[in-house]
């Protein structure tokens, strides 16, 4: 039998329950995983609440990231064997001791990258990836803002953005955060807790404002992240943690004929040449030291319901995993 967590209906982290299922044996190109760590994000808040759509009734399977050791093959599998390391990132299902998954959303795992550096990274790691690279193609020289700059995106980012030659301005709650975020790349810090983050970016830029804004934070700061933009500026919006901002218009981008995206990891790793290529430009950024992955807490797969009332409350820096 195999430990699975389920959201038995939208709600809060109450929901959330341990239930025995069989393991299952993988069919034609799909291998069974047994997991050594898996990743906690927004993401699976967001389906948990039911703010996302349910692909399912009830008894959803949350987690879109985690790393294991291939454990069983199905027909037709000829790239992975039993025992080798492996990572994924894709929706829902992963807050499990196992699972079966299809071997077009595996990456093989490199000696130099750890289990729970994957399970940190993955989902993160690429959603950095696309940031930086599809999103709004960043280049030496230019400037950007980055909303919750200690989150496990950001820290990420912000290594990232520094290897490259980017000037990155990077938000976060408190002096403990922003302490972090300085640490991992930031040339400025804004405490939005206590300063005025669009005051900050305007006078950082003698007025000029940024290139692009990296907004995960949605309703409380798309507005101000607007007024940061310079002229032909771009907004790359990629989550809402504060909900959606329902009062954005397509006019509000008239203020300075600025760019404005909503992309979706997914979208991106749907591409099998991409999820390699990205892979590989995330794990040889850790393997040359360009960029450290943060696992500053930990939980037992059981207390799934604890990392996320942490993540919720903002309690949590750098990445979450959960350990079977």
């Amino acid at each position: 039998m195999s430990m699975k967590i389920v959201a038995e209906h939208p709600g809060g982290a109450d929901v959330l329950r341990a239930i025995d299922v069989e393991a299952g044996t993988p069919a034609k190109d799909e291998v069974l995983v047994r997991h050594t760590a898996i990743g906690v994000n927004f993401i699976d808040i967001y389906f948990r609440s039911g703010l996302y759509p349910w692909p399912v009734d009830k008894n959803l399977v949350l987690g879109s990231e985690a790393a294991g050791i291939i454990e069983a093959v199905g027909d037709g599998v000829s790239d992975f064997s039993i025992g080798d390391r492996v990572a994924y990132t894709i929706p829902n299902g992963a807050y499990a001791a196992d699972r079966i998954v299809e071997t077009r959303h595996l990456v093989a795992l490199p000696d130099a990258v750890t289990d729970e550096t994957a399970a940190a990274s993955m989902l993160k790691g690429l959603t950095a990836h696309y940031l930086l690279h599809r999103s709004f193609r960043v280049e030496a020289g230019q400037t950007v803002l980055f909303h919750a700059a200690a989150g496990g995106v950001g820290l990420i980012a912000g290594q990232w953005l520094a290897d490259k030659g980017v000037t990155a301005i990077g938000t976060a709650g408190g002096p403990e955060k922003c302490a972090l975020a300085r640490q991992n790349g930031y040339a400025h810090v804004i405490d939005y807790k206590n300063e005025d983050f669009v005051a900050q970016v305007q006078e950082i830029t003698g007025g000029k404002g940024v290139d692009a804004v990296y907004d995960s934070v949605g309703k409380d700061t798309i507005a101000g992240s607007l007024k940061c933009l310079k002229t032909f500026g771009t907004l790359v919006n990629f989550g809402q943690s504060s909900g959606p901002a329902l009062d954005f218009k397509l006019s509000d981008l008239a203020a300075g004929s600025f760019s404005v995206t909503r992309p979706v990891l997914f979208h991106f790793t749907a591409d099998s040449a991409y999820l390699q290529t990205a892979s590989k430009a995330l794990f040889g950024m850790i393997e040359k030291g360009a960029l450290k992955i943060n696992v500053n807490q930990r939980f037992p797969l059981a207390d799934a319901a604890r990392a996320h009332r942490a993540l919720e409350t903002r309690k949590t820096t750098g990445s979450t995993i959960l350990v079977p």
